[in-house]
């Protein structure tokens, strides 16, 4: 099975600090935002599809979150 990488994801830009990627694996994005741990399938983070795993004592990034929905596309389609 095909593994994605951080290439395989594109970005759509940001709106009111909510940042958004599309993905070969479906027709919705992934959504993140500074203030949550998790990616989510809706703007509003109420539709939560992984955690993010981010080190104690740092601040969750959008390299985490684009790490967090690479693992979790690899995880679905290879798990």
């Amino acid at each position: 099975m095909k593994l994605f990488t951080m290439d395989d994801l594109s970005y759509r830009g940001t709106h009111q600090g909510v940042h958004s990627w599309d993905h070969p694996e479906g027709d919705t994005p992934y959504y993140w935002h500074p203030d949550w741990l998790h990616i989510a399938e809706d703007a509003l983070g109420i539709h939560p599809k992984a955690d993010i795993d981010v080190p104690e004592g740092e601040t969750a990034t959008e390299e985490h979150a684009k790490a967090a929905i690479i693992k979790h596309l690899n995880e679905k389609n290879n798990g």
